[in-house]
């Protein structure tokens, strides 16, 4: 589903949905297993009566299926989901798989593209999907930061472009973090720039209705990301108050409010991105990572501090530096926490004073969290091996250890070694499932266990007290000239707890031609971009919704209506790409400022996720220093047509990384000399896209002939348009042109 083609019925329905059960009861029985770390979030089963060994194809030996990833695998009733990646070369794409609890086969699979994302192809599928016990749907966030939504059956709900709507920050290290679902809410996380108030890059939480796609709210809790993270989120009560905790990419972990976004409190611990996950007891909230500590040059630390606190925290209860717990996650067994270092090292710390208990070698390389369940300890390791270990007060207790087969078919493209593991177990109806670089495992009794009663059983939450906070929804609208769209004032109290809608909201508007009265949104017919907000008051307190404006096509922008400094409104990741306009031999263009940060690099969009078959135009240009030239082009429906200056190449990618999908030619340009480019790409009636790219020197007449002619069989069939620039020393734009394909 495309948000630009919604119409306002839908967007009123979206938002009325998210009011139905917002604040409703979560219910998960005892045998599911919806996110990647269980019912709680805590990587613990009540389940009993599991195996304690196996062999493969041997004892409790069920199945293995050949569909291996990087991430855990989720259970609802008797289907197994996971998220690997599709197929090699050319062919990959990202996927969303069922598989028969009891055999492994497949039900149903949804594959979808990865675009515009610097995420190589042996690093898809960090993620995992989750499931929502409600309604059965399925939600993934793919590596390139798309979301989408799925029905038990496979089909597709909505899906949302995080990445070109934010321009995400997608790294060579793939680090994505899985989905979570909060009543009404699915909640992902990516660093993120966009415009205006959210212009710079910060990794955000993007909390969308989970029936329409819809954004609710974009929640900053911390600062500027080190890199991509992908640390699992867990929600517990502390104090009476709701809090979503997890790490950051900015070295921190925070603490916010599900239903709001806001921030509660923060503990900055590393100077590096988190990526393991918390653990909660009482207020007691157990936090780690592998890199340097703020205060002195050990590596890594495990800690507790005080949950019920606010603000900025600066105290812990108590700390263990010096030891590198930087992917796995903790878990709690009664007055015992269990964490795992780097180099496969498990230790046990007591929860209340931090003193270590124990420690068992497991192997020599660790991502994967534990699992606790039966009194037993399930994990795999990176070395190849799946361990079955019973924790006491003073060891643990090996009481299987299973070397898995060595690799031929590697979704990490690393194959001659036994089977890494680098997600958690599930724990599902008396069987352990667990995906290796390979394969989908399944151990235990070939009939699953009749289970009964809730592993989550939480009561519907009623607010109370007076109006705190109010939450404008939907927000982070991309809308046409003329559209009308039905916006809502809820109210929440001080815990994070939904109050009521409010109709009686006075509401007004800033930077956004329009009118707007009781929550009706109509945009002004002016064929002009726009961006700014809705804002609604109730009384002294105030929120409100961010909105762009498309232009209609035929598109044309000369910057020369623009003061230098200034940028086009809604033009996505301009500010943090430093794009301003300028004045350059007396004719205003847009100016990639050089820039020696990650950000010489960088993608801009400025068009909605929805466009196809059409046409992009620009004249570019490069600065070169000590013999170095940029790089520079332009995006349209997902293909970026890209004049490479050092190596004097025009080529066309789909998704940079997969080599085998560009297409090459050469092409000896100039630094300091504008240059025309032209990228067309239309649909095909068989299914694929073809997309088309030229280039000439500025002045000249057009090439009769493309001089790439790409047909691709698993094309991408709508996107932004955009710009790409990796330009250390700067760059310019000027006469953009976007028309529909004739």
């Amino acid at each position: 589903m495309t948000m630009l083609k919604k119409s306002s019925l839908l967007v009123f329905l979206g938002a009325m949905s998210v009011l139905a059960s917002a604040q409703g009861s979560r219910r998960v029985a005892v045998g599911d297993w919806p996110e990647a770390r269980g019912p709680n979030r805590d990587g613990v089963s009540m389940e009993t009566g599991l195996v304690d060994k196996w062999a493969i194809n041997g004892q409790n030996f069920l199945w293995r299926a050949p569909y291996g990833g990087r991430s855990a695998p989720i259970v609802m009733g008797n289907r197994v989901y996971v998220q690997n990646p599709a197929g090699r070369g050319p062919a990959m794409q990202e996927r969303v798989m069922a598989l028969d609890a009891d055999t492994g086969n497949v039900v149903w699979e949804y594959k979808f593209n990865i675009f515009q994302s610097d995420v190589p192809p042996h690093r898809v599928g960090w993620p995992s999907p989750a499931a929502d016990p409600e309604t059965g749907n399925i939600y993934a966030l793919g590596v390139g930061a798309l979301v989408v939504a799925l029905n038990k059956d496979g089909k597709l709900l909505w899906e949302r472009s995080i990445g070109e709507e934010f321009a995400a920050f997608t790294t060579h290290g793939g680090r994505t973090m899985s989905p979570l679902i909060d009543g009404d809410l699915v909640i992902v996380n990516a660093a993120i720039s966009n415009w205006g108030a959210l212009a710079n890059r910060s990794l955000r939480f993007v909390a969308l209705d989970k029936r329409t796609g819809d954004i609710v709210y974009v929640s900053t809790p911390g600062g500027r990301p080190y890199d991509t993270a992908y640390p699992a989120p867990i929600i517990a009560t502390i104090n009476g108050i709701r809090l979503l905790i997890c790490g950051n990419g900015d070295g921190g972990y925070q603490a916010i409010k599900p239903q709001t976004g806001e921030k509660v409190w923060s503990f900055t611990l590393s100077k590096r991105a988190i990526n393991t996950g918390a653990v909660v007891k009482g207020n007691t909230v157990i936090v780690s990572h592998g890199d340097e500590n703020l205060d002195s040059e050990e590596l890594g630390m495990i800690a507790a501090i005080d949950g019920s606190q606010t603000g900025d925290i600066k105290q812990t209860k108590w700390a263990v530096k010096g030891m590198q717990f930087g992917f796995s996650s903790p878990v709690i067994d009664g007055d015992r926490v269990y964490q795992i270092e780097n180099g496969s090292r498990m230790r046990a710390f007591d929860i209340a004073s931090g003193r270590e208990l124990w420690k068992q070698d497991l192997g020599t390389v660790q991502k994967a969290p534990p699992v606790l369940a039966d009194g037993k300890i399930y994990v795999g390791t990176e070395s190849g091996k799946f361990f079955i270990l019973r924790p006491h007060a003073d060891k643990a207790e090996v009481l299987s250890e299973v070397q898995l087969p060595i690799s031929t078919n590697s979704a990490q493209q690393e194959e001659g070694t036994p089977e890494p593991v680098l997600g958690g177990a599930a724990v599902s109806r008396g069987r352990i499932f667990f995906v290796s670089s390979d394969a989908v495992y399944a151990i235990g009794p070939k009939a699953a266990k009749t289970t009964t009663g809730w592993a989550v059983d939480a009561p519907a939450e009623k607010g109370d007290g007076a109006p705190a906070y109010v939450q404008v929804t939907p927000t982070e609208m991309v809308l046409k000239p003329g559209q009308t769209v039905r916006l809502h004032a809820r109210l929440f109290g001080a815990k994070g707890r939904f109050l009521r809608e409010e109709t009686a909201a006075t509401w007004s508007l800033q930077g956004l031609k329009g009118t707007v009265a009781d929550g009706t949104f109509t945009v002004a017919a002016d064929p002009v971009a726009q961006a700014g907000t809705i804002k609604a008051a109730v009384g002294a307190t105030s929120g409100e919704a961010r909105a762009r404006i498309v232009q209609p096509l035929p598109w044309t922008e000369t910057f020369d209506s623009y003061a230098d400094g200034s940028s086009p409104p809604g033009w996505v990741n301009a500010a943090a790409g430093k794009f301003s306009v300028t004045t350059l031999d007396g004719q205003k263009v847009l100016q990639k400022a050089p820039d020696e940060s990650i950000f010489q690099r960088l993608r801009m969009f400025i068009g909605p996720v929805d466009w196809s078959n059409y046409t992009f135009e620009a004249d570019v240009r490069v600065n070169t220093r000590r013999r170095q030239m940029g790089d520079i082009g332009i995006t349209a429906q997902r293909y970026t047509l890209v004049l490479y200056g050092n190596n004097q190449q025009l080529k066309l990618e789909p998704w940079e990384p997969e080599v085998q999908r560009t297409v090459t030619v050469p092409f000896a340009w100039k630094p300091d000399a504008w240059y025309h480019l032209k990228l067309r790409v239309e649909n095909t009636a068989d299914g694929k896209v073809r997309a088309r790219g030229k280039a000439w020197s500025t002045g000249d007449a057009e090439p009769a002939a493309w001089m790439i002619d790409k047909l691709d069989p698993i094309g991408n069939r709508q996107g932004a348009p955009g710009v790409f620039a990796a330009a250390q020393f700067g760059a310019y734009l000027d006469n953009l042109k976007i028309m529909v394909n004739q």
